[in-house]
């Protein structure tokens, strides 16, 4: 029996490549999709370098087609080539601080994609759908752990598009009821494949702090800032749940079967749980760690020396945020297994792998 195909948009992206070879390596057909506005195209060569020199997965395939997941007539021609069972939607621009320059981007690709991408999936009878979502929906926490039924209230663009995109994929399902959504509410990631293939390289200067840490650490950079020092934490650091990408990676995987359990072509056992309808899954690590610490960590793991500075707090940042990861463990069998240590070694073996002409401003 042939294995399910999967589309992921946002292919090329940091979570979205490390996504791809997990469900490579779980027996998945993979097809992908990225206009290369946040990414690089040399991801792609990445990926097939490591399914086919490094993992050997010689039974599954990677295509991947350049598109922007708002060109509805090139999604059309995608669906028609490959039989699709379902897809996982990380296409979308991602900086909380980037959103607020620039909203009406955020706007036009996180929502006007997320439609367009919906619209051809409904004209394709393509039933099942993962989307990337964000912890940020939740704003300033009321109570930590934060749990899937907590309030919602997003403080920044990027934010906003990411809950009315979950807004709209709910109404979606209540007026669709044979359709399967998850809705993953990620933390923070961070790290890389351990194999040093692939990891984050930003387009410019990173938004996220671990790829900022690793360019400062490899003189790319002349120092770190952290945003702001005087928060109501025991440091006065922001807390946030950093979670190994490749563990988050294997979170859509698991996502996924359980999707589609019922499929006679999964190409593996049927798995222990099975989901239907639309679901909501935190997937974060349930522990929050400090800015400070994780640069701490970063310092004793691989012995660089980062030259930082504290300067004034960034606007939409919230002092501490940590998932109740839970119910994914209950639902999907799922939890993140790898710790601070290794996020940080992983990141570093990645950034020592990279040219500095790969850069862009």
């Amino acid at each position: 029996m042939n294995a399910p195909t999967l589309l992921v948009t946002g292919a090329a992206g940091f979570i979205g490549s490390h996504t791809v070879i997990e469900l490579l390596t779980a027996g998945f057909q993979v097809v992908g999709v990225d206009n290369f506005s946040n990414s690089d195209a040399k991801a792609v060569d990445r990926i097939q370098a490591l399914k086919t020199e490094v993992l050997d997965l010689r039974g599954v395939n990677f295509k991947f087609y350049k598109a922007d997941v708002r060109d509805a007539k090139a999604l059309e021609e995608i669906f028609k080539t490959h039989v699709v069972h379902g897809v996982i939607h990380f296409a979308g621009l991602k900086a909380v601080g980037e959103s607020f320059e620039h909203p009406l981007a955020y706007w036009e690709n996180n929502v006007g994609g997320t439609m367009s991408l919906l619209k051809v999936m409904q004209e394709q009878n393509v039933k099942n759908l993962v989307f990337s979502s964000s912890a940020t929906v939740y704003g300033i926490p009321e109570s930590l752990p934060i749990k899937e039924e907590a309030s919602t209230h997003a403080f920044s663009p990027y934010g906003q598009t990411k809950l009315v995109c979950e807004h709209l994929l709910e109404d979606f399902a209540k007026a669709n009821k044979d359709w399967n959504i998850s809705l993953l509410r990620y933390f923070n990631p961070v790290g890389a494949h351990e194999s040093g293939l692939i990891g984050e390289l930003p387009n410019g200067v990173p938004n996220n702090l671990m790829p900022y840490v690793t360019q400062v650490a490899a003189g790319w950079r002349d120092q770190l800032s952290i945003f702001g020092s005087d928060y109501d934490t025991p440091d006065g650091t922001c807390i946030r749940d950093f979670i190994h990408v490749v563990d988050l990676a294997s979170g859509h995987v698991a996502a996924v079967q359980a999707m589609l359990s019922n499929l006679e072509t999964h190409p593996l056992n049927a798995p222990k749980f099975s989901i239907n309808g639309l679901n909501i899954f935190n997937f974060g690590t349930g522990y929050g760690v400090s800015v400070k610490e994780l640069v701490e960590t970063f310092e004793s793991v691989t012995g660089q020396k980062l030259k930082h500075a504290f300067v004034e707090r960034r606007q939409g940042d919230v002092p501490a945020v940590f998932a109740d990861a839970r119910k994914a463990k209950e639902f999907l069998g799922w939890e993140a297994k790898k710790g601070v240590d290794q996020m940080c070694s992983d990141a570093w073996k990645w950034q020592l792998n990279l040219k500095q002409t790969e850069v862009k401003a």
